[in-house]
Parts: C-alpha cells; sequence; structure tokens
C-alpha cells in the first residue's frame, strides 16, 4: 500500500454543460510516487476530468486540492504554476526546434556574462547541458540534443514532451492517451518512461482506452461510466482487462 502524502485531490466535483451533467459528484485522490489509471468510454467523462484537474475547466461543485491546499484554477498556468502538468495526444512541441530549445521554450536562458543577459542571447550550450543532464537522471534515451523535434519519432517526442513537465517541477503529470497511435517500440519506450517517473516520486494520471497499458503501469484504476466513479481498484487484486471492460460498460 502507498503510504506516501495525496498530492492531488478532488472531491464532490460535478461539471454540467447545459442539461448535460457530465461529471456527478466524483471523488479522486493521488499520492506521491502513484500512477491512477482512469478509464471509461466514450462520453464517460474522462476529458472533462482531466479538464477540471489541469485548470482548463472550472467545476460547478466541489474542490480540488494539491499538497493539502484547496485550489481554484482559472486557467492551465495556475495549475502548471503549483506543479501540474498535462501532456496531450497532441503535443504542443514545436517541429522546426531542436530537443533542447523545445524544452526551453519560453524558459530560455540568457548568457553567459552580463551582456548575454542584456542583449537577450541565448545560452544554448547551458540550456543543453541541463537536457542531457535532466534525460540521464530519468534514464531516457533519445537522440543528440539538438536533433529538430520533425526527426522524432512518436514515442520519442512523447517522451520530450513527458520530461519537459517533470523537468520544470511538475510533480503531478496528467497523461491523456500518451501511446496512441505508436508502434510497439515507441510504445514500449513511454511505459517504461512512466515507470521511471513512478520511481523518482513523480505521481501520474494515466489515461488510456488501453487495458494492457493501463494494467501494466498502474497502481490503481478509476472505472469511469455515464459520468460517474463507479469503481476505484487495485491493480494488486488479480484485476483483468475483461473485468474493467465489464465496468465500463455496466456488464459486471
Amino acid at each position: 500500500m502507498n503510504e506516501q502524502p495525496v498530492v492531488l485531490a478532488v472531491e464532490g466535483i460535478t461539471k454540467r454543460f447545459g442539461a448535460v451533467t457530465a461529471l456527478n459528484d466524483v471523488s479522486l485522490e493521488l499520492r506521491a510516487g502513484e500512477v491512477l489509471g482512469l478509464i471509461g468510454d466514450n462520453g464517460a467523462g474522462k476529458s472533462t476530468m482531466v479538464g477540471v484537474m489541469s485548470g482548463a475547466l472550472r467545476p460547478d461543485e466541489g474542490t480540488v486540492s494539491v499538497d493539502g491546499v484547496e485550489r481554484s484554477f482559472a486557467n492551465p498556468a495556475e495549475a502548471r504554476a503549483v506543479g501540474i502538468e498535462t501532456v496531450f495526444q497532441n503535443l504542443a512541441l514545436v517541429p522546426t526546434l531542436n530537443i533542447a530549445e523545445n524544452v526551453f521554450l519560453r524558459r530560455e536562458q540568457y548568457g553567459p556574462g552580463m551582456l548575454g543577459k542584456t542583449f537577450h542571447r541565448m545560452h544554448k550550450s547551458a540550456m543543453r547541458r541541463e537536457v542531457r543532464e535532466g534525460f540521464e537522471r530519468f534514464g531516457v534515451t533519445l537522440p543528440p540534443v539538438r536533433t529538430k523535434v520533425s526527426a522524432l519519432s512518436g514515442g520519442q517526442r512523447q517522451a520530450v514532451a513527458i520530461t519537459r513537465a517533470v523537468l520544470w517541477g511538475s510533480h503531478i503529470v496528467i497523461m491523456d492517451e500518451p501511446a496512441a497511435a505508436l508502434g510497439v517500440k515507441q510504445t514500449e519506450l513511454v511505459l517504461s518512461l512512466v515507470e521511471r517517473l513512478k520511481a523518482h516520486g513523480v505521481a501520474i494520471v494515466f489515461i488510456s482506452h488501453n487495458m494492457q497499458h493501463v494494467l501494466r503501469v498502474a497502481d490503481r484504476i478509476a472505472v469511469f461510466r455515464l459520468g460517474r466513479k463507479v469503481a476505484d481498484i487495485d491493480v494488486h487484486d488479480q484485476t483483468t482487462g475483461a473485468h474493467l471492460v465489464g465496468l465500463m460498460t455496466g456488464a459486471a
């Protein structure tokens, strides 16, 4: 059992869009170094929950707490400021920039010395060094950091986006379908990275339609159906993909 502190808690979340209740009194908690799988059929409420946790949506009822402090996010930037980063399937990477430039996008370092800072001359060597050290720390094997993102595979791009989130201090990472549309080798790259980040104490919400991916990396799985959380399962309790599908569809 994970005895680490709760880093993210949502309690009694309800979100309506007109006459449609997308989330109905949903509560979740996530601990440091834990992977929480989030599964459900289309329209189950997963994307709405991601929006609430990431600051993109304001709930109509309920609370979101980070590290024990209740928060009310006006936008995703406020969520990022307290350590929540969301990595979407359509990555926010610039293909024409290299790996290091993407990691430092909007966080560029200037220098060396006063002249460099005064004239906003990017300290590219320092930026590349920090990126290499960060990738080494998390066991990420990628092409040289000067490689353009356009030359990377889908899995490598996901690895850059995920590692960037953690390098900038995010201790809670929400991954929305991180291995969708990836081949076997690239999927392995992403799943292995999730496992390594967990070992570094990063807390992860992992949303996927692939039951085998969820069963591999998750410690617990929250099952959504028709806007409600219908199950919160410890993966170590001999859970199967068939059982999860039954819970998602109402057959179990």
